[in-house]
């Protein structure tokens, strides 16, 4: 049977802000949970001097959660990304790209996402999934960096980043076994009403949480999430409360020379300053938000990790 030509197409954007800002935004990848709906979570799994770089890609796509490996060769000069994954996923079989950075002026620029792919055994059924996650991610991925470059100034009023740690007398990996075992968590956690925990891939978790308030109420959030054993589970929410635009985080342990744990909470959000008079009443600005968001937050997140630190340090 004759291979067939990978298939190729192209999705491209205006966005207003200078080409140098867009090029840096797309260059650090660390941060492209925040920027762009489908990603989760990447981390860099080589960084050379050269601009060559390997990075390991956590997102979702239709409805599932995948991950693959890139290869990136990053040009500054010329404002061109280009990127090929060398770990596949089925139904992929090969894909590759170019992010190409177009000033138009000084403050506006054409931002264009390549991208060639062929499906496994050239499958019509697996080319048809493959463009549908292709056209669906680059059309969330696109207006969401344009709303980000411009919007960067607003954004960092908006940002709010913190963590909360504990010290654990148990290990990393009992630590790890309760954070990880989120299915049980209605039962351990009290701040917890109701779990509803999916793991089809060993370490891609998406948790449905509904958990309750301090003043009794219950909200319903749902996240994906990304386990390292046993050191790390990332994750971001997919569906928010009212007054985020964005969360993200990771719970990450490191055990001490002393064979204790250093357990911590890591939060990034974003917050929806149209919804906060309607939440926090008509005199309430972004200082109240982020003190509101910052509590809630840290309330049960240190519930959690004091639910942890019991857990771990009965099993030594």
């Amino acid at each position: 049977m004759t291979e067939q030509a990978p298939r190729e197409v192209e999705h491209e954007i205006t966005v207003q802000a200078p080409a140098q800002d867009v090029y840096r935004l797309l260059a650090e990848v660390e941060n492209w949970p925040r920027l762009f709906p489908p990603s989760v979570y990447v981390e860099y799994l080589e960084k050379n001097d050269d601009g060559t770089e390997r990075i390991r890609i956590f997102a979702t796509a239709n409805e599932e959660v995948k991950s693959w490996s890139s290869r990136r060769e990053l040009d500054p000069e010329a404002l061109r990304i280009t990127f090929r994954q060398e770990v596949f996923t089925p139904p992929v079989a090969e894909m590759s790209g170019t992010w190409i950075i177009e000033p138009l002026s000084g403050t506006q620029t054409r931002v264009r996402l390549l991208h060639t792919f062929r499906a496994v055994d050239d499958d019509p059924e697996g080319l048809a999934w493959i463009d549908k996650a292709v056209d669906t991610n680059s059309r969330a991925e696109l207006p969401s960096l344009k709303a980000n470059v411009e919007l960067a100034a607003q954004a960092d009023e908006r940002t709010l980043s913190f963590d909360d740690s504990v010290r654990v007398d148990g290990s990393a990996k009992d630590v790890y076994d309760f954070l990880n075992e989120a299915r049980l968590w209605s039962e351990r956690l009290p701040h917890v009403a109701e779990v509803r925990l999916t793991e089809d891939t060993p370490g891609l978790q998406v948790l449905r949480m509904d958990t309750l308030t301090k003043d009794g109420a219950t909200h319903t959030t749902e996240s994906v999430r990304v386990c390292f054993p046993h050191h790390r589970i990332a994750y971001k929410q997919t569906t928010l409360p009212a007054l985020m635009d964005l969360h993200t985080g990771y719970w990450q342990l490191d055990e001490n020379e002393d064979g204790t744990t250093t357990a911590t909470s890591q939060h990034t959000v974003i917050i929806k300053t149209e919804n906060i008079t309607r939440i926090l009443g008509p005199d309430a600005g972004l200082p109240e938000a982020r003190d509101y968001i910052r509590s809630a937050l840290g309330t049960n997140s240190r519930a959690t990790l004091g639910h942890a630190k019991e857990y771990a340090e009965a099993r030594r």
